[in-house]
């Protein structure tokens, strides 16, 4: 999964990808490197990010999914966002998968938007908002309150009629560095959940600052944990870097036919 982020803040790309031909280029070159899909977000989810506001946030999306729609057919478009009326606007304009990261925890009729138009949902673990998250890293059993955080969210959205359902731990988000190395370990816990997982580890702090490096720097990093999340369960990889997380995906999957 390709991460397209149309806004002026996000912590590695804010600002790169605004005008119609910034965008039709990256796009461009995250088919040709190999995504499956395309995840366009336009609000900044970095700790401390500035709020902003929903009439804003569909502002920057649906260009791009219209743009993205029209000359890109083959992609699929998942809209990163944790507002229903944002989802609902994006779905109708031609996103495929909603990629919600606080798990409808945000804004409660989000479940309702998901149910509705019957579309893949990205459930993501995070506590707090992006604005507070980081006083929320705080867990007396860091793998059993996301198994059982999980748990009661599936069983909501089962009872919706909700059944394609991604997991996505959230490595970063109201995690410290411990937690999160600690999540990587024992990710194949979640299979308990049946569920597909998704990982976004792409260029973020538990790689720059362990290598003490910049996130522009943290490329080979990043691809060394996408490695290890695959091994360890992953189905997707949310990334900025398309073509090395597509050549882990590739030697990974050798590796396992050759078991």
């Amino acid at each position: 999964m390709g991460i397209l982020n149309v806004t002026p803040d996000s912590f590695f790309d804010g600002g790169k990808y605004l005008s119609e031909r910034q965008i039709l280029s990256q796009v461009e070159e995250i088919e040709s490197q190999g995504a499956t899909f395309i995840d366009i977000g336009g609000y900044s989810s970095r700790p401390g990010a500035a709020d902003v506001s929903e009439t804003e946030e569909i502002s920057r999306v649906l260009p791009a999914i219209k743009l993205i729609n029209k000359n890109f057919p083959s992609l699929i478009i998942s809209v990163d966002t944790f507002r229903s009326k944002v989802a609902e606007v994006a779905v109708k304009e031609g996103a495929s998968i909603i990629n919600d990261i606080s798990g409808g925890t945000l804004d409660t009729k989000m479940f309702e938007i998901v149910a509705a138009f019957n579309v893949p949902y990205i459930l993501m673990h995070m506590k707090g908002t992006p604005q507070t998250m980081l006083r929320e890293a705080k867990y007396e059993n860091l793998l059993k309150e996301i198994i059982d955080y999980f748990h009661a969210k599936v069983h909501q959205l089962h009872s919706l009629g909700v059944k394609d359902i991604i997991l996505d731990p959230g490595f970063g988000f109201a995690k410290t560095r411990e937690h999160n190395f600690k999540l990587l370990n024992d990710l194949n816990l979640l299979y308990i959940l049946g569920k597909p997982i998704l990982v976004g580890l792409s260029r973020k702090s538990m790689v720059w600052k362990t290598l003490d490096i910049e996130p522009k720097d943290a490329l080979n990093g990043t691809t060394s944990l996408n490695t290890i999340a695959l091994i360890n369960g992953a189905s997707i990889l949310r990334v900025h870097d398309v073509k090395e997380a597509a050549q882990a995906v590739k030697l990974v999957k050798a590796l396992k036919d050759n078991l």
